[in-house]
């Protein structure tokens, strides 16, 4: 065991996380992204403890999918997700000026080093058309790290609060008509190495096609690295979604590993969440990174030790 180092870059708008000689990941508050990524801030690079990268930035496939970030990617008529809109009338992806931005306002407090990483901070989302719609208070928390077994994990919890004056429909492509196309919420780019990785449920499953819209405490990704020798996993919870303003229907997993391997462990996959006026949804799940690669009984031991 050893405590994480903190590095401000950029005046502070950029937070670096260490663990000994690696930087496992990195916080970008105010990236410089095209209007058409729909700017957000992200987590980019992400590494195992062994320096074996766990993530991507702008594939030329999708270039708004980056690291690990938070995205909503139909907030009524608006696009906070990137690139075209699922459109229920042409029933394909539509270009449309109506990509919002999740601004970064400030940390409720300094992010610094030691057992546990902290990354405690106000966002707002505002429209194409400049309109703030959401507040969100969003905390990360980087822990857990073990050098010697090669872990380390991040809890993600966020709140998001409608200030719009109006009932805000949260929804997915899938809501819009577009099955199995469910992504929303926290998003999870894995990198190139691991196109074609295995994947398995808590269920039992271990098919992405099988997996895709079905709801399960955690979903395991594994691979070998590209150029570094070994390989690792990443565990994802599924974490809980709830609200005292609104019926919330169960997270349920978009999942991809043929073409590429992405995670999303979405609160609105084939049902629209219809928040009301200063009604907030809550949000918590949590990412593992193992520098390993896991299966069989080490995987669901391993899966139940840092279950949330």
């Amino acid at each position: 065991m050893t405590s994480f180092e903190v590095e401000h870059h950029d005046g502070g708008a950029t937070i670096g996380v260490r663990a000994g000689e690696v930087e496992i990941a990195r916080y970008e508050t105010d990236p410089n992204s095209p209007q058409d990524e729909a700017p957000k801030p992200y987590l980019y690079p992400l590494r195992f403890t062994d320096g074996g990268e766990a993530s991507i930035r702008r594939p030329w496939d999708h270039r708004w999918h980056t690291g690990l970030q938070f995205t909503w990617s139909h907030v009524d008529d608006q696009n906070f997700w990137g690139g075209g809109s699922f459109d229920k009338e042409t029933q394909w992806y539509v270009d449309k000026d109506n990509l919002g931005t999740m601004k970064h306002l400030r940390f409720r407090s300094e992010p610094t080093g030691g057992d546990d990483v902290v990354l405690d901070e106000d966002l707002q989302w505002i429209t194409a058309a400049g309109e703030h719609w959401i507040d969100e208070h969003r905390i990360q928390r980087i822990h857990s790290l073990d050098l010697h077994r090669g872990v380390w994990a991040v809890d993600l919890t966020t709140s998001i609060t409608n200030v719009r004056g109006s009932t805000i429909d949260l929804g997915s492509p899938t809501t819009a008509g577009r099955p199995n196309a469910g992504y929303t919420g926290w998003f999870w780019r894995g990198p190139r190495a691991w196109n074609g990785c295995a994947i398995t449920s808590a269920t039992g499953l271990s098919d992405e096609a099988e997996i895709m819209g079905t709801e399960s405490e955690w979903v395991a990704f594994s691979s070998a690295h590209d150029d570094l020798d070994g390989g690792g996993t990443v565990l994802v919870y599924s974490g809980t979604s709830a609200s005292p303003d609104t019926e919330v229907p169960p997270v349920k997993w978009f999942t991809r590993t043929g073409i590429f391997a992405v995670a999303s462990p979405s609160p609105a996959f084939d049902q629209e969440i219809h928040l009301p006026h200063e009604g907030t949804l809550n949000l918590n799940h949590r990412f593992v990174f193992v520098a390993r690669q896991l299966e069989g009984d080490e995987l669901t031991a391993t899966a139940k030790e840092y279950a949330l």
